[in-house]
């Protein structure tokens, strides 16, 4: 007997033991067939949300007009426009819909007849594309056994009518109708889509990125592709220090204390006191944050001023230190506080002095420029410490690991959030590191395990090394998640001249117009250009100024249309999102969200524009996608399974 029979047949006598006779494995072959011809689940992709939680939620909720597009369907003739409207609010809300509809309602009894069956007849419609097995998972116990029963009535049996009508009728008389409309209602909410993509950026400015998370960690099945902002977060959860001192800065500098206090009990104490005390008299202008008046109080808009300017100080200094650390990175050009002529109070850069407008810095050591003080020290280990301590944070660190990376590639499309670094004549840029050559998809895998690195490993060196190349993720020259020439934090604060804020763009984003650029990376990355597609993110589609986000010929679709109140003036819309289901693809445009509060008292829905992008002629079936290939290789390993007992070779248990 050879190795590989050896090993084949171990597997078989494993496989044997769920499987012990010719009976259950026959079975199983003849259940996973039938699960191939299945319509192909719906998929949802969203991306950059930044913290806007309420707008996440409800999209979240209507599955971007999906279910709003089912009722069209079942109840156009009907149901009038107010009652469609009404009927889909209470599946989206209905814990909070549900009272304020029944304290209009006289006759309430008849109303529960009335809207169960109407749940029901929508509830068998999104289930019809799931397993009996994959609909009774998601069923809630309370009601399991009622719903799976009422979700395949078979109508056109007489003596099942009565069955189903008594099903209903106990349901309401035993007052039990509250808690099955919400059951029905939350059931058609998660079988409306099969898998939720999350092309990046959950964090940044919006005040509930970790409600977001909460919601992702219960939601039933979700991939997330990293954002810049995210991988940030991530480096400080892991004890970046360089990583945490931007979380910081960006929080105050946005007025985001949301999340760092209440979300995730992170103290600013110890970073307020040094701040007050270093910068006492300082009225710190040039970092004063982004926030109206009506939001803090001047007491508090003047002392998130001081911290916002004491964090950057830190920041600056930590990221000089990666840069002299990392020769590689190739970033010298952001060691600037050396550069500082204090006498002058100027700096120089690229050999042309320029006039600082603010030159108070304290806590710059002119011998050493780049060196923390005693102060500062004791500043950063406070926090990194409540980084470190925060049970939120590190539970949602560690899901953005186990669900996340820097790229996905599922049912044949690719999915990341920044970019592909390039060159401007459309080659791949490269990054040379220990003699080893890295482009396009070796060096995003490359960077993917460093940044799991970062947060798992117990040598402290590879630790380190690790989340300095987070740091680098977030705001590296060739990091596939920032996608600039450099970050010019420091040149904005301090400099007038706006060509020294310019970043300059990776040349992907001039080219990625360009079918063959799609055609290039999708075949780095293993995928037939004939039928891939890309899912990006990251820069806000310009849709007010006639930019599209469909690009090089739909091989290329830009779902990051705004959902941040911070781009909607640019963007002219409040996001996009996209729906891959079984007839083909479909982009959702929104308009900007107005509060959970009125969409639930008003039925105020978030206004879509769908565009249908690709109609296939065959339908989708699962056998198409990457859970059908995974089930024809079981059904192979069933039939081996299968050959074997009947040889002989393995006996029936």
């Amino acid at each position: 007997m050879t190795a590989k029979e050896a090993y084949n047949l171990s597997f078989l006598e494993l496989l044997a033991q769920q499987y012990p006779s010719i009976q259950a494995a026959s079975m199983a072959i003849i259940n996973l067939s039938a699960n191939l011809n299945l319509p192909k689940g719906t998929e949802h992709f969203i991306s950059d949300v930044h913290g806007e939680y309420e707008s996440f939620s409800h999209v979240l909720r209507n599955g971007s007009g999906s279910i709003r597009r089912k009722i069209e369907e079942i109840f156009s003739n009907s149901l009038l426009e107010h009652e469609k409207r009404e009927f889909a609010t209470l599946i989206y809300y209905p814990e909070q819909k549900l009272p304020l509809i029944l304290k209009n309602i006289e006759d309430k009894t008849e109303w529960y007849r009335i809207t169960l069956f109407r749940l029901i007849k929508l509830g068998r419609v999104v289930s019809s594309k799931y397993t009996r097995t994959a609909v009774r998972q998601a069923l809630p116990d309370d009601f399991a056994f009622i719903i799976e029963e009422l979700l395949h009535e078979q109508e056109s049996v007489e003596n099942k009518q009565e069955y189903y009508q008594s099903i209903i009728e106990t349901i309401i008389s035993t007052n039990r109708g509250h808690a099955f409309v919400v059951a029905m209602a939350e059931l058609i909410q998660r079988l409306a889509i099969a898998k939720l993509h999350v092309i990046g950026d959950v964090y940044d400015r919006g005040p509930g990125a970790h409600i977001i998370m909460d919601k992702l960690l219960d939601y039933h099945a979700v991939d997330v592709q990293w954002g810049n902002h995210d991988i940030l977060w991530m480096g400080a959860a892991a004890g970046s220090e360089a990583c945490l001192a931007n979380v910081i800065r960006i929080c105050l500098r946005y007025g985001n204390m949301e999340t760092l206090e209440n979300g995730y009990a992170i103290s600013m104490l110890p970073l307020a006191s040094f701040a007050m005390e270093t910068y006492a008299d300082d009225p710190c202008e040039r970092f004063k944050p982004k926030v109206s008046a009506d939001e803090f109080t001047q007491n508090e808009i003047q002392l998130m001023s001081k911290m916002q300017k004491a964090i950057a100080m830190i920041q600056f200094k930590l990221e000089a230190q990666i840069v002299q650390r990392r020769k590689h990175y190739g970033m010298a050009d952001r060691l600037l506080l050396d550069k500082i002529d204090f006498d002058k109070g100027t700096i120089c850069l690229n050999g042309q002095a320029h006039q600082l407008l603010d030159t108070h810095l304290p806590t710059v050591d002119l011998d050493d420029p780049y060196r923390l003080s005693e102060d500062e020290k004791f500043v950063l280990e406070r926090l990194r410490l409540s980084f470190a301590n925060s049970e939120r944070l590190q539970k949602h660190v560690r899901f953005l690991y186990a669900k996340g990376g820097l790229y996905l590639i599922h049912n044949g499309n690719l999915l990341y959030h920044g970019c592909i670094a390039m060159n401007p004549d459309g080659s791949f840029a490269t990054v040379k590191v220990d003699g080893r050559t890295f482009a396009a998809k070796s060096f995003m895998d490359r960077l993917d395990r460093l940044a799991r690195q970062g947060y798992f490993a117990t040598d402290p060196e590879q630790k380190l090394y690790g989340q300095d190349v987070m740091w680098y993720l977030w705001s590296g020259a060739h990091s596939p998640l920032f996608g600039k020439e450099k970050m010019a934090t420091f040149e904005r604060y301090f400099l007038t001249d706006p060509a020294t804020h310019k970043e300059g763009k990776n040349a992907y984003y001039a080219l990625r117009d360009k079918p063959e650029t799609a055609v290039k990376i999708l075949e780095a990355f293993g995928l037939n250009p004939k039928t891939a597609r890309i899912v990006n993110g990251h820069v806000p589609v310009q849709v007010k100024k006639g930019e599209s986000p469909v690009k090089a010929n739909g091989r290329l679709i830009v779902i990051d249309g705004g959902f941040s109140k911070a781009y909607q003036d640019k963007t002219g819309i409040a996001g996009y999102t996209l729906i891959h289901n079984s007839y083909g693809f479909l982009l959702a445009s929104h308009a900007p969200f107005e509060s959970t509060q009125k969409a639930i008292e008003q039925g105020l829905d978030i206004h879509s524009k769908t565009e249908i992008l690709e109609a296939n002629f065959a339908r989708i079936r699962v056998r198409d996608t990457d859970e059908g290939r995974q089930i024809q290789a079981k059904i192979h390993q069933l039939e081996a399974l299968l050959a074997a007992y009947r040889d002989g070779v393995i006996k029936e248990q």
